[in-house]
């Protein structure tokens, strides 16, 4: 295998690679094409994100770091509908992440949940009518991450040229890398294919309703990092195929979420104070070995944490991560559990309602 084909691929088929390898010097090889391919997102991201943010401003990092995950996943994923149709929804998935995150900000509490739900289902929809391929919790995370980043007056034209920029960049890749593909299905066919008995379409319903509810719980009681929840809740959500049962992620993310968030405090104390800004990139470059859900909520929460101490002072930072985790994926296992009995009595109604149209 060429190195550059190795460096494409995802960490878990690089370990399958290694475990199937005979030799020391096979398995050296892929362990090297990972570090690679670790180290070479981190330097990218830092670069692409500095330069974006020097450019439009600090205030828009967030929306630099969702572009740079974007460009990412869509070399690879593309919306499974015609690329004409895909340029146009991409243009309307960057008007919602850039708009209704600071619409939430100044609309009554009452008023949050039709607009978050609308806003988070038709991302999904546009974007993720294949889940297993992971756009759903790219663009959830997006939009979760904005909306507890709003923008105001300037700073949001200046979103706005920013996601601009970014709508220029990941056009371009969406049309190179999946302009033959789909060719003949609209977005219009699409639409006319919903059903909510679907499990994907099933699945969108309950991940759309359960993170606007937590992010309008979060937001009307003003829970301080509130978009912590909703990483969670969402995270709990996201796992596909569609299952009623969120238990095992449930306890994955508290046990990531507190690993992480100790190991990050653990480090914080030990290291000279001029290694803490390299925390976040730290937990970047491990995140490229990981390939358990456990591990991989651990190393996300240096970078948030990087961030959150800033604000809220190391211990503060610590307890507010674990509590608004515990919290969304709280929220999540008991949303997931009513979803399920109120959608499995729908269901089980329609199957009685139509075996009772047959024998009539």
């Amino acid at each position: 295998m060429k190195f550059y084909d190795a460096l494409q691929m995802d960490p878990a088929i690089l370990k399958g690679q290694i475990a199937a390898c005979d030799t020391k010097q096979e398995k050296a090889y892929y362990w090297f094409a990972m570090a690679m391919r670790s180290a070479l997102i981190v330097a990218f991201a830092v670069v692409f994100i500095s330069l974006l943010s020097g450019l439009f401003g600090a205030d828009n990092t967030p929306l630099a770091v969702a572009l740079f995950c974007m460009m990412l996943g869509i070399r690879f994923v593309n919306f499974q509908y015609c690329v004409t149709d895909s340029l146009i929804t991409l243009a309307a998935i960057l008007a919602i992440l850039v708009l209704v995150p600071s619409a939430a900000a100044v609309l009554p509490w009452f008023c949050l949940i039709p607009l978050h739900f609308a806003a988070f289902f038709a991302l999904l929809y546009m974007t993720a009518q294949q889940p297993e391929m992971g756009n759903g919790g790219l663009y959830s995370f997006a939009y979760v991450y904005l909306t507890g980043n709003p923008v105001f007056g300037e700073a949001l034209v200046r979103r706005g040229l920013l996601a601009l920029v970014g709508y220029l960049i990941c056009g371009a890749i969406l049309f190179a890398k999946h302009r033959t593909q789909h060719h003949t299905t609209r977005f219009h066919a699409v639409v006319r294919k919903f059903n909510p008995s679907t499990p994907v379409h099933l699945w969108q319903l309950r991940m759309a309703l359960g993170v606007s509810l937590v992010l309008t719980a979060g937001q009307a009681f003003a829970v301080e990092r509130f978009m912590w929840m909703g990483f969670a809740c969402a995270s709990l959500l996201s796992e596909y195929p569609y299952s009623h049962s969120v238990s095992t992620r449930f306890r994955q993310r508290i046990i990531g979420a507190v690993a992480g968030s100790c190991a990050f405090y653990v480090l914080y104390r030990i290291t000279p104070e001029a290694f803490h800004s390299l925390m976040g990139p730290l937990g970047g470059l491990c995140l490229g070995f990981c390939t358990d859900y456990r591990y991989k909520t651990a190393m996300n929460c240096f970078g948030a944490l990087m961030l959150g101490t800033g604000i809220y002072g190391l211990g503060g930072a610590v307890v507010l991560r674990i509590a608004d985790t515990i919290l969304g994926v709280t929220f999540g296992l008991l949303f997931a559990a009513l979803f399920q009995w109120l959608a499995g009595n729908k269901l089980l109604s329609r199957s009685e309602a139509a075996q009772q149209a047959v024998s009539d």
